[in-house]
């Protein structure tokens, strides 16, 4: 049986980072005898840091067999639409977990999901499709997370959190943490920003930053928008 072809799609500067992830975690497992390469739509380059650069449909070409892509692109609108286009294909989704990452569970982790090192999950989280916890970011207990969230470099999320779809957490920031029955909620499509302190509920759409957060009316993201 050939190997299973593995990919990251993106190759920007996230990408680069989740493939060096993925190359590690592959040999652990001793699963890294198959081709793992990036997938670009625009690749301006052969190769990447060593790993070959392939546009989609170049992608598609290759050689029949199992296939695995974790997306690498921090806009989740765009991440969205390349799982939608994976999925018309019948592309698996990959879920990429660095060694150094720590899910403690109980915990559902949707597919997809990238973990880069030192990113943790506690007990009794329930995360989305294709989530993005960078370094030394961590969703606390009693949490549910939606689709398409990022979550940046020392993002935290303390215990008994909502995060709706699409919704940002920016480099830093914290969440406090909710009450059983009574959980703090960041909005589908809310950005908090860098180093925010967040204490009280996001609406849909709704920038928020400082210490306390307060939202950025001028950045309001449009009705309708993720």
């Amino acid at each position: 049986m050939s190997e299973a072809i593995h990919a990251i799609f993106g190759a920007g500067g996230f990408g680069r980072q989740v493939i060096a992830i993925a190359a590690r975690r592959l040999a652990a497992e001793g699963r890294g005898g198959g081709p793992l390469l990036f997938i670009d739509d625009q690749p301006t380059a052969a190769t990447v840091n060593g790993w070959p650069v392939l546009d989609f449909d170049a992608f598609r070409r290759l050689p029949a067999g199992e296939r695995r892509v974790a997306i690498a692109i921090s806009d989740s609108r765009v991440r969205e639409a390349v799982a939608t286009r994976l999925a018309d294909h019948g592309i698996a989704p990959w879920t990429v977990c660095a060694m150094e990452s720590l899910v403690l569970g109980p915990a559902e982790i949707g597919e997809g999901a990238i973990l880069s090192p030192f990113a943790a999950v506690t007990v009794d989280v329930r995360i989305g499709r294709h989530f993005h916890g960078n370094l030394h970011s961590y969703v606390e207990h009693d949490s549910v997370v939606g689709d398409f969230v990022t979550f940046a470099p020392g993002a935290k999320c303390n215990g008994n959190v909502v995060i709706g779809d699409h919704a940002y957490i920016g480099a830093g920031a914290v969440i406090r943490q909710g009450r059983p029955g009574a959980p703090l909620v960041i909005g589908r499509g809310a950005v908090v920003g860098m180093g925010a302190v967040v204490v009280r509920d996001v609406p849909d759409g709704v920038v928020v930053a400082g210490n306390p957060a307060r939202p950025l009316d001028s950045f309001r993201r449009p009705p309708g928008v993720p």
